[in-house]
């Protein structure tokens, strides 16, 4: 289960990953044509759609990597069951919000569906294909919260201490 998990994140990155060579492209296209003097209709929808998709699908990988931002003056002060309790209502409450981002953000992209709600730039691209990243994006964080809960309460989760995070605070 745990190479499964670690696959979905991982594929999730490669996804961001993707989309953000694909805004980069889409970025030199952009300038490009304006220097030629030609246009390419949506361009700039399209970068926009790219860099949302590219922001939620990172969100899971990021979560396990333990690269959210944390307030830790609180946490780091606690000690014991103190500091596991606060640490276990962190993850309750950041499963709960994924959980409902999740579901409300595929209900988005379902709604937008069924309505045939499009774009209102001139590429009119149906808006449930770029809100879909965000409901998988979401998903895929929703499930990286639940395995970082569960890991809690087994009492088998690493506590992820970035170096990055460590110079900041």
């Amino acid at each position: 289960m745990r190479r499964l998990l670690n696959f979905l994140y991982d594929g999730a990155a490669a996804l961001a990953a993707l989309c953000m060579v694909a805004l980069l492209c889409a970025v030199l296209l952009s300038i490009v044509s304006r220097q030629l003097s030609f246009h390419v209709p949506g361009i700039d929808a399209y970068a926009g759609y790219l860099m949302a998709a590219a922001g939620f699908l990172a969100l899971a990988h990021t979560l396990k990597r333990g690269e959210h931002i944390r307030v830790t003056l609180v946490l780091s002060a606690l000690k014991g069951r103190a500091h596991q309790a606060l640490e276990l209502f962190a993850l309750a409450l950041g499963t709960l919000l994924a959980v409902l981002f999740a579901y409300y953000s595929v209900r988005l992209a379902w709604q937008s569906h069924a309505f045939n709600d499009i774009s209102t730039s001139s590429d009119a691209t149906p808006l449930w294909l770029p809100q879909l990243s965000m409901g998988v994006g979401a998903m895929v964080m929703a499930i990286a919260f639940v395995d970082e809960l569960v890991l809690q309460l087994l009492g088998r989760r690493a506590g992820a201490t970035p170096g990055e995070a460590l110079r900041n605070e």
